[in-house]
């Protein structure tokens, strides 16, 4: 399945990457493109399709949308 690439939305001192929601068979491409973009935290917005706990083990903060943090 082709994915849409993503998209950086850049406001006064703020970035931010817009990307697909990915799976656990495409989260290490997924890793690697937050770290193309110098990603620190992930704010997921839509329903969990993939373990978290591999990008927290990257270094990468993942909140919620209510903005709780993810702990594993």
């Amino acid at each position: 399945m082709n994915r849409p690439a993503p998209v950086e939305i850049t406001y006064k001192n703020m970035r931010f990457l817009i990307t697909h929601n990915p799976t656990n068979a495409t989260l290490h491409k997924f890793i690697e493109e937050l770290k193309k973009y110098g990603v620190t935290t992930v704010v997921r917005v839509c329903e969990a399709t993939y373990d978290a706990n591999l990008v927290v083990k990257e270094g990468i903060q993942v909140l919620f949308g209510n903005g709780r943090e993810y702990n594993f």
